[in-house]
C-alpha cells in the first residue's frame, strides 16, 4: 500500500523536479566563482536590470509581489550579485545594492510596469529563461537577447482566439449557474461581445473603468432583449444568469483575487492600491449593469424578481462539474496560456468543481466557506501539476477559481439596490467580497501546502556571508571563535 502512495506521489511530484518559485525559494548562495565581475558597475546594473525585466512580466502577467521579488532575487543570485534589495510598489520594481570593497558604490535600477493585466503568453517561456539563469547555462547577454526576442514575439495565437475563449467561458459559467443550451449560446455570444467592444475601446485608448460600464450594459442589454422576446412567445429563462455570466467575464479582467493575495503574503501598500482600483472597476461595471437594468425598463422589458436556483441534482452536478472544467480551460486562453497549460487548467478547474459540487455543497457547506475549501484544493492540485509539468503555478491557480468569481451575487446586490431593498444589496455585495476573499486565502494556503509535499532542501546563505553586508571577512572572523579558526585552517591560493 505504501508503494503505491509512493508511486501515486512521484507521478504528481515529479521525480527531483519543483516549481521553479519552489527553487528560487531555496536557491543556494552565490558561487564565488561570479559569472560577472561584482566590482564592474556596469556589469552590476546589466543583471539588476535584466532582473527587474523578468519582474515586469511576472508582475504584469498577475504573480503576487511575493513571489516576483523572490524570482528576482534568484535571477541576482544566480549571477553572483546575492545581496539585493528588491522593493515592489503597486507597478514599479526598485532594485539597490553596493558594490566596491573599501568604498562602496551604490547602484540602483527602477522600472515601471506599464500594463497589469492577466496574460499569460510570456508566462510560461520566462519561468523557464529563470530555471536556465538558476542552472548556470545562461550567461547575461544571452538572457538578454532571449528578453528581446521574447519582447518582440506575439503570442502563439490571436485576438480572435482569445475571443472565443472569453465565449467558452462564458458559456461554461453560464451552465454552472443552471441555465441549459440555449442560455450557455446567448452568454457565449454575448460574452464574446463583451470582449471584442472592450479590446476595440482598449486599443482607442478609452480608460478602464469606462469599458466595464460599457461591459456591464452589454451583458444587461441581450439578456432583457431576449428575456422579452421569449415571454411573448411563453418561453421561459432566467436572464440573471446571463448577466451574471457577463459580470463574472468582466471580473476574470481585474485583479481583485490578486490584490488580496498581495495583502495576505504580506504587501499591504500594494494590495491597497490594487484593491481599489479593483473596487472602481467594479463599480463601473455595476454602474453598467444598472444603466442596462434601466435602459431595458424605458423599452418596455422589466427584469423578473431573483429566482431561487433548484439544488442540483446528480446530473445536473456532473453536468456543472464538466462546465468547470470548461469554464477553467476557456479562461486559460482568453490568457494567451499554452496548450499545455490550458489542458492543466482544465484538469485543475474539474477536479476543484467535483470537490465543491460532490462533497462540500451535499455537506451543507456555505457559499463563503465552500469557496474557501474549493480554492484550497485548487492551489494544492495546480502546485502539484505545475511541479510535475514545470508550467507556472500561477496559471492553474487563476484559471481554476475564476469560474467561482461572485457574479451572481454582485447582480444580486445590484438588483436589490435599484428595487429600494438596500440590506438585500449590501449583504449580497458583502458576500460577494467575502468570497473573492476566500478564494485569494485558499488558493495562497494550497500552493503553500503543495511546497511542502516533498519540498526540497531549503539552503539559506551562511551566517557570516550575512554578515558581511555590513562587515568586512575579516571583522566577521575576529567576532566569531569558530569562524576565526576555519579562516586559519583554511589553505592559501
Amino acid at each position: 500500500m505504501s508503494t503505491l502512495f509512493e508511486r501515486i506521489g512521484s507521478f504528481f511530484t515529479g521525480t527531483g523536479r519543483i516549481a521553479t518559485i519552489d527553487a528560487a525559494r531555496s536557491a543556494p548562495p552565490p558561487s564565488p566563482l561570479a559569472p560577472i565581475d561584482l566590482t564592474d558597475y556596469a556589469q552590476v546594473a546589466g543583471v539588476m536590470d535584466l532582473a527587474a525585466r523578468i519582474g515586469d512580466i511576472l508582475l504584469s502577467s498577475g504573480t503576487s509581489n511575493s513571489d516576483t521579488k523572490t524570482q528576482i532575487h534568484a535571477v541576482t543570485s544566480a549571477y553572483g550579485l546575492h545581496y539585493c534589495h528588491v522593493d515592489i510598489t503597486m507597478n514599479t520594481i526598485t532594485i539597490f545594492t553596493n558594490i566596491g570593497t573599501t568604498k562602496k558604490t551604490p547602484v540602483n535600477v527602477f522600472r515601471v510596469v506599464r500594463s497589469l493585466s492577466t496574460d499569460f503568453s510570456k508566462l510560461s517561456e520566462v519561468d523557464r529563461l529563470i530555471r536556465s539563469i538558476q542552472a548556470g547555462a545562461t550567461p547575461p547577454d544571452v538572457a538578454e537577447k532571449i528578453l528581446d526576442e521574447l519582447a518582440a514575439t506575439p503570442p502563439a495565437y490571436g485576438t480572435l482566439t482569445s475571443i472565443t475563449g472569453w465565449g467558452l467561458f462564458g458559456a461554461a459559467i453560464a451552465v454552472m449557474l443552471g441555465g441549459g443550451v440555449f442560455v450557455a449560446a446567448i452568454s457565449s455570444l454575448t460574452s464574446m461581445l463583451i470582449m471584442m467592444i472592450n479590446t476595440w475601446l482598449s486599443r482607442h485608448s478609452l480608460p478602464y473603468f469606462f469599458q466595464n460600464v460599457f461591459g456591464g450594459i452589454i451583458a444587461t442589454m441581450p439578456a432583457a432583449i431576449i428575456y422579452g422576446v421569449a415571454a411573448r412567445y411563453g418561453l421561459q429563462i432566467l436572464p440573471s444568469q446571463i448577466i451574471a455570466s457577463g459580470i463574472v467575464v468582466l471580473l476574470a479582467g481585474l485583479t481583485l483575487v490578486q490584490s488580496l493575495q498581495d495583502g495576505i503574503t504580506g504587501a499591504p501598500v500594494t494590495a491597497s492600491a490594487r484593491f481599489f482600483e479593483t473596487l472602481l472597476f467594479t463599480g463601473g461595471i455595476v454602474a453598467g449593469v444598472g444603466i442596462g437594468i434601466q435602459l431595458s425598463a424605458v423599452f418596455g422589458v422589466t427584469l423578473p424578481p431573483l429566482e431561487a436556483i433548484a439544488a442540483p441534482n446528480f446530473t445536473s452536478t456532473t453536468v456543472r462539474v464538466i462546465s468547470g472544467g470548461f469554464a477553467a480551460a476557456g479562461f486559460a486562453i482568453a490568457s494567451y496560456a499554452e496548450w499545455s497549460s490550458v489542458l492543466l487548467s482544465g484538469i485543475t478547474g474539474t477536479a476543484g468543481s467535483a470537490f465543491y459540487y460532490f462533497l462540500l455543497l451535499p455537506m451543507g457547506v456555505g457559499s463563503v466557506i465552500g469557496s474557501a475549501v474549493f480554492a484550497i484544493i485548487i492551489g494544492l492540485a495546480g502546485g502539484l501539476l505545475a511541479r510535475r509539468f514545470l508550467i507556472p503555478p500561477l496559471i492553474t491557480a487563476i484559471a481554476g477559481i475564476t469560474p467561482f468569481l461572485p457574479g451572481l451575487s454582485v447582480y444580486r446586490g445590484m438588483y436589490a439596490a435599484l428595487n429600494e431593498q438596500m440590506l438585500i444589496g449590501f449583504t449580497n455585495i458583502a458576500t460577494a467580497l467575502a468570497i473573492a476573499s476566500g478564494l485569494a486565502a485558499g488558493v495562497v494556503l494550497g500552493e503553500w501546502i503543495a511546497r511542502r509535499l516533498r519540498r526540497p532542501p531549503t539552503l539559506n546563505p551562511y551566517r557570516y556571508f550575512r554578515a558581511a553586508r555590513r562587515f568586512s571577512f575579516q571583522q566577521v572572523a575576529q567576532r566569531n571563535p569558530v569562524a576565526r579558526r576555519r579562516v586559519r585552517k583554511s589553505p592559501g591560493p
